[in-house]
C-alpha cells in the first residue's frame, strides 16, 4: 500500500482548546509551549490504522495493524500490518507481508516488534517476534496455556526482566474468527527464559490494554467489556482502567490490590501508554485521554471518532491511529514512552 500525504495542521494562533481539552493545569506541562495536531496520512481503501502503533526510533517507522475487514480479493476476514515512514515527504505507507494470524497489539522488543496474533478458525494465535527490517520475518513464541489455545490475544507489554505480559479476551470468538473459548478472559505472563506461562489476573469481562508504571511497581490493565465484540454494547459493563500492585513473593511477581484507576467519559479505554513521569494515556472514543499517576484526568487530545491506539515518537511527538487516518500530535519535547527501554 502506498498512499499520499493529506495533512491539516492547526495554525499557530489557534486556541489550544480547539485540539486539546484541559481539565487540570498540570496538562500544560504535557502540552508544552506549542502543541499541535495534524493529519499526516489518509487512506480510504481499508481501516489500516487501528491497533498496535509501534514506533521504531532507529528507522523512524511506525508499524500498525488494521481493523478486521473483508478482503475484496479473497473475500476473507483479514487484518493487515502496515509500516509508515513518518519522516518521508510525502508520508508513505506499505503493507508488510506477514505470517502472523490476524495480528492486533504490538510493542517494541529487541529492536523489532513483539506482536499478539489473534489466530483464526484453523490457526492458533499467540505471541510472535517480528523483525523491523525487511523482509520482516516473524518467529512464533507461544500459543497457549499448557495444551489449551489462547482465545484471541489482544495487547502485550514487556517488563524490564524480559518477561511478556499480555491480555486474552474472547473478542475473536464473538467476531466469528476464532473457535469457542477454552480459557476465561485473563491476563498472562510469559518468561522467555524458562518458557513458563502463568495466569496473573482474572475477573475481567474483556481484558485489553496493558502497561507498566515507570518503576514497574504498578501495572495498568483495561477492561473493555462495555464493547461485547459482536457489534453490541452494554453501558452497565466495565469500560475501566484498573491498577494493580506488582509484588514479589517467593521470587515471582504477583498482582495485588486491584483498584479502579480511571474510567473515561466517552467509550472504552483501549490502548494504554505511560510516559516517564507516570502519566497514563488511553485511546478512547473522543481521542487520547491522559490521567496523572493519581488517577486525576489532566486533559484530552481530541480526535473526531476517537482512537484505539497510539504511540510516542521522538521529541514529544505522538502518533494517533484513527482507522483511516494517522494523526501526529506535537507535545512537550521532553516526553517519551517508557517502552523505549526495551
Amino acid at each position: 500500500m502506498t498512499t499520499t500525504l493529506s495533512s491539516t495542521a492547526f495554525p499557530a494562533n489557534t486556541s489550544i482548546s480547539s485540539a486539546f481539552s484541559v481539565y487540570d493545569n498540570a496538562f500544560y506541562n504535557i502540552l508544552g509551549s506549542a502543541p499541535k495536531l495534524e493529519v499526516i496520512l489518509e487512506n480510504d481503501a481499508f481501516p489500516f490504522a487501528h491497533e498496535a502503533s509501534v514506533y521504531v526510533p532507529t528507522t523512524d517507522q511506525l508499524f500498525m495493524s488494521s481493523n478486521l475487514y473483508t478482503d475484496p480479493v479473497t473475500n476473507q476476514s483479514t487484518i493487515k500490518i502496515s509500516k509508515v515512514n513518518v519522516t518521508a515527504h510525502p508520508v508513505t505507507a506499505e503493507i508488510v507481508n506477514s505470517t502472523i494470524p490476524l495480528p492486533n497489539g504490538g510493542v517494541n522488543h529487541n529492536g523489532g516488534i513483539l506482536w499478539t496474533g489473534q489466530g483464526t478458525m484453523n490457526r492458533t494465535g499467540g505471541l510472535w517476534q517480528m523483525s523491523a527490517e525487511e523482509p520482516n520475518d516473524a518467529e512464533f513464541i507461544v500459543g497457549g496455556f499448557y495444551g489449551r489455545q489462547f482465545n484471541s490475544l489482544n495487547d502485550v507489554t514487556v517488563a524490564s526482566d524480559g518477561s511478556f505480559w499480555f491480555t486474552d479476551p474472547i473478542y475473536g470468538w464473538r467476531q466469528g474468527i476464532r473457535p469457542e473459548p477454552k480459557l476465561p478472559n485473563q491476563v498472562y505472563r510469559y518468561d522467555p527464559k524458562t518458557k513458563a506461562v502463568r495466569v496473573v489476573a482474572d475477573g475481567f469481562g474483556r481484558p485489553n490494554g496493558i502497561s507498566f508504571s515507570p518503576d514497574e511497581k504498578t501495572v495498568y490493565i483495561t477492561d473493555t467489556a462495555e464493547t461485547n465484540g459482536d457489534g453490541s454494547t452494554d453501558l452497565l459493563k466495565p469500560a475501566t482502567i484498573y491498577a494493580f500492585d506488582v509484588s514479589t513473593i517467593n521470587g515471582q511477581p504477583f498482582l495485588a490490590n486491584r483498584r479502579v484507576f480511571a474510567m473515561p467519559s466517552d467509550g472504552i479505554p483501549d490502548g494504554l501508554k505511560v510516559d516517564q513521569f507516570g502519566n497514563v494515556y488511553a485511546g478512547c472514543a473522543d481521542g487520547v485521554n491522559i490521567w496523572s499517576s493519581g488517577g486525576v484526568l489532566l486533559g484530552k487530545i481530541l480526535v473526531e471518532s476517537g482512537t484505539s491506539n497510539f504511540s510516542f515518537g521522538k521529541n514529544g511527538q505522538m502518533y494517533i491511529l484513527n482507522e483511516y487516518k494517522i494523526y501526529r500530535a506535537q507535545l512537550n519535547s521532553t516526553l517519551r514512552s517508557t517502552l523505549f527501554k526495551n
